[in-house]
């Protein structure tokens, strides 16, 4: 039991204490480096390039530098540098149509480094110089186009301007990749304004032309609804006239038929006329007289009509 004890502590003693502490002194002292995934190490000593580990992983640093791995972690230097692609935006760029419009154009676009000693090297500031690169090409290459071509060709201008710049940017330990031209616009916010009234001018007109045919369709196809209506009815009163001859023609063969019907269109007239009627039966009208002479002298006789 106190054997597996004293195992215990040792193990725990090297495990958690002797462990950090000699990996800490292997990594001061240039025994190994840990190169991440997508970064390079570039050890200089003495102001010269000795070795570069761009590998990612564990390196053995005497078996990459040899003995000049102790010397270079206390009299030398090591650049840790990021290798993974980058990119960057360059907003309204300056240039001029053809026709002396004031243009901005965006631009968009990647690079990586490639050669780390000579982006360490070569040049001070390789990012600030491909960016300059960049907007001197944009500017240059993409001056005195037609207006039209530089608002509908994007992938075209995106082209030249990689052309351009590559060559230079390969030189500094840049590699370019991707350019596009993501957008086109006016600087000049007069001219913006002029364009945005000539726009709402065109617009009102196209309405204003299509409100005017639609007004012209209606038109025409309530002119042709009305002479077609004005045709039928005229038709009708022509054909009504005969339709109406005939029928009396066949009711006039029947002469009992003739006087029923005649006798119904009187009494509907009448009925239609609202006029005041006073209607007899049979033998009531002496009896009427009777009781006319037999009334108060004084009282007004009615001026009723016997029918």
């Amino acid at each position: 039991m106190t054997e597996a004890l004293i195992a215990f502590a040792v193990a725990f003693l090297g495990l958690f204490i002797l462990e950090p502490i000699v990996i800490a002194l292997g990594g001061m002292f240039g025994w190994y480096t840990i190169v991440g995934e997508r970064t390079c190490r570039v050890y200089v000593l003495f102001g010269k390039v000795i070795g570069m580990i761009d590998e990612p992983g564990l390196h053995f640093l005497p078996g990459k530098l040899g003995i000049r791995a102790f010397i270079v972690i206390l009299l030398g230097k090591c650049y840790v540098l990021d290798m993974r692609l980058d990119q960057e935006y360059l907003r309204s760029q300056p240039v001029n149509s053809e026709e002396g419009a004031p243009m901005g154009i965006g631009i968009w676009y990647e690079m990586q480094v490639s050669d780390p000693v000579s982006f360490l090297f070569k040049n001070t500031d390789p990012r600030g110089s491909l960016r300059a690169n960049v907007s001197n090409a944009t500017v240059r290459c993409l001056s005195n186009m037609p207006l039209g071509e530089m608002l509908e060709t994007r992938h075209k201008m995106s082209q030249t301007v990689r052309a351009e710049v590559s060559e230079k940017s390969q030189v500094w330990g840049y590699t370019l990749g991707s350019i596009y031209i993501r957008k086109v616009h006016f600087r000049d916010q007069g001219m913006i304004r002029q364009i945005e009234e000539k726009v709402v001018n065109r617009l009102r007109q196209v309405t204003s032309a299509i409100r005017q045919d639609g007004a012209n369709q209606v038109s025409i196809i309530t002119s042709s609804a009305e002479r077609e209506a004005a045709v039928a009815f005229a038709q009708a009163a022509v054909i009504r006239p005969n339709m109406i001859g005939s029928a009396l023609r066949e009711i006039s063969g029947d002469p009992d038929v003739a006087n029923a019907l005649f006798d119904i269109l009187e009494t509907q007239k009448t009925l239609e006329s609202k006029a005041r009627l006073t209607l007899f039966v049979n033998g009531a009208r002496e009896r009427i007289a009777d009781l006319l002479a037999a009334q108060d002298p004084d009282v007004p006789k009615p001026s009723s009509a016997a029918g």
